[in-house]
Order: C-alpha cells, then structure tokens, then sequence
C-alpha cells in the first residue's frame, strides 16, 4: 500500500455470463457507455435509478448501461465497452467516487465524465438510507437527474 493508492487482489473466476456478452457485443457501437456508483445509501440509488433512466428510456439508442461489478472485476466484454466508448459518463452518488475510481483502477487511462447526484437534483441532504425516502420521490428525482445529464449530452 502507498500513500496515494490501495492494493487489492481480487480471485480470478473462469466463471462468465453469455448473456452479459451477448450485451456488451450488442452495446459496443452506442456512443455513450453509463456507468453508477450503485451504492446501498440513498445517494447510490439515486445514482442507480438515474442511470437506468438515462439509458433504458430517455436515450436507449446511443446509450449503454455498463455492470459496474463485471467491469471491475473481469477483463471481458463490459470492462471493453469502457474501454472503447467514445465517451464514458459516470454517476456518483458522492464524492468519494467509488465507480469513477474503481473503473481508473483497472483503467488508469479512462477520464468519464464525472455527475454527482447532489449537484444534480435537490433534497434534504440529512437523509442517508434508501428508505427515508419514498420510492416513487426517489424515481421523480433521478428521472430529473437523467434529464439534467441528457441535456449535456
């Protein structure tokens, strides 16, 4: 370990998932790989949901939704569709990143374009768990969130 990074090991599986193939070959021509922190928190949810949105109903066509965990974690097909997007897009649920810096671990030369979900929609920011906040106020919010990154795109 050093002062500016971490050290993991992380097992190697001959394990592999056809269909997460089959999709990442289907998306590799989209312009836009969507990449989410994904956390367990309010903020990662939101970061989940708006990413979903984005690339499954407002702009499905030159989107693709990158698996964060598969990306990370295996030299395949989703870890190649950020390799080779022309333009990766990640949403943060907080400064500390998590998506962006894992991605970078593994990719040191992929610069995303970096959204925070606080800096995207408005909410009380004393929440922390999923559930102090409604479901449906937490799919308002990230569809907002997906508009505001649809309209930089």
């Amino acid at each position: 370990m050093s002062e500016t990074h971490e050290t993991i090991q992380i097992a190697k599986t001959q394990a592999g998932c056809g269909l997460c193939e089959e999709y990442a070959a289907r998306e590799a021509k989209k312009p836009v790989v969507v990449m989410a922190c994904e956390g367990a928190c309010l903020r990662g949810e939101l970061a989940r949901l708006t990413a979903n949105f984005l690339c499954d109903e407002l702009a499905p066509e030159g989107t693709a939704r990158l698996c964060l965990g598969g990306a990370f974690t295996k030299n395949t097909g989703q870890r190649a569709l950020a390799r080779n997007a022309p333009r990766v897009v990640a949403v943060e649920g907080c400064p500390i990143l998590c998506g962006t810096r894992m991605m970078q671990g593994v990719l040191p030369e992929l610069k995303p374009e970096v959204y925070q979900i606080p800096s995207l929609v408005k909410f009380d920011s004393k929440l922390f768990a999923m559930r102090d906040m409604p479901e449906p106020e937490r799919k308002r919010l990230a569809r907002e969130a997906a508009q505001v990154i649809l309209a930089k795109l």
